[in-house]
């Protein structure tokens, strides 16, 4: 225990809980859209309880990879055929498949949706989810993004004691949670009052679901005709993010020109014709 009151412990903890809020990020976007399913009256309320008992479970979570750590890595599917298909599957290479596939699916369904918003506003008015499912979901979705964390951090402390390293670990995880309860609602207010970044939101998603496959593809060493899955960096990730949102930027100032520039030319046209 007494490691807990050095430097280094405290150093590592500020460390833990940078990485909880770095990892947070995708996590953090997929909870403030996935929340505007339910009445606008609740949504906060869902956010909150959704995080709050992802924090619960994560701990638990926490507690059953420090005991069960080779089990998840150990692989329980097997292929091996050269030049064609090869892949060793464990439990967390599937988790992070399976989650990286359900958030493609999901910006994929949200961005058609979008496309279709006025063909189809009263039949998407019909189809909000229960709150009950909302949570579900966030809890779920909160574990798959919590593995990559807690196997970072257990890396972070593995010169720790068995307690010592627990307990830093749990604080991290509430107070990364604590923080991603106060973020999710600003964010989700931030989308709400600024409707044209919510595709810009669904695309940042989807560059999740890439990263995820990518990621899940390495860890069960899928060889597909002889060239290996290699993960998404952490780099090209967030190159891809302030890219798109540059993007996104420069694209909004044009239009609002080109907006302004039609009005000016419509004014001047219908000056030219009261003058006549």
């Amino acid at each position: 225990m007494d490691q807990l009151f050095t430097a280094d412990a405290l150093f590592t903890l500020f460390m833990l809980v940078l990485l909880q809020a770095v990892l947070g990020f995708d996590n953090l976007l997929y909870i403030s859209l996935e929340s505007k399913k339910a009445e606008p009256s609740r949504q906060s309320y869902v956010r909150k309880l959704g995080v709050g008992l992802a924090i619960i479970l994560r701990i638990a979570l926490l507690f059953a990879l420090m005991s069960l750590i080779q089990y998840f890595q150990n692989p329980f599917a097997s292929l091996h055929q050269e030049g064609m298909l090869e892949f060793e599957f464990n439990v967390h290479s599937v988790i992070v498949l399976v989650g990286g596939v359900f958030i493609i699916y999901t910006a994929i369904k949200e961005i058609w949706h979008m496309m279709l918003m006025h063909e189809h506003e009263v039949e998407d008015k019909s189809k909000k989810r229960s709150e009950t499912m909302i949570i579900v979901w966030i809890v779920i979705m909160n574990l798959v993004f919590s593995f990559d964390s807690i196997l970072s951090a257990m890396a972070l402390t593995s010169d720790m004691d068995y307690t010592p390293q627990l307990i830093l670990m749990s604080i991290a995880i509430i107070a990364g949670g604590v923080l991603m309860i106060v973020l999710a609602d600003k964010v989700a207010t931030f989308l709400q009052k600024n409707r044209m970044y919510e595709v810009l939101g669904l695309f940042i998603l989807f560059i999740v679901g890439i990263m995820l496959l990518s990621e899940g593809g390495h860890l069960a060493h899928i060889k597909i005709f002889g060239n290996p899955i290699e993960p998404m960096s952490k780099t090209t990730f967030y190159f891809v993010i302030i890219v798109l949102v540059i993007v996104d930027i420069v694209q909004g100032r044009y239009q609002k020109n080109l907006l302004a520039q039609k009005e000016k030319e419509e004014a001047i046209l219908e000056k030219v014709k009261s003058d006549n």
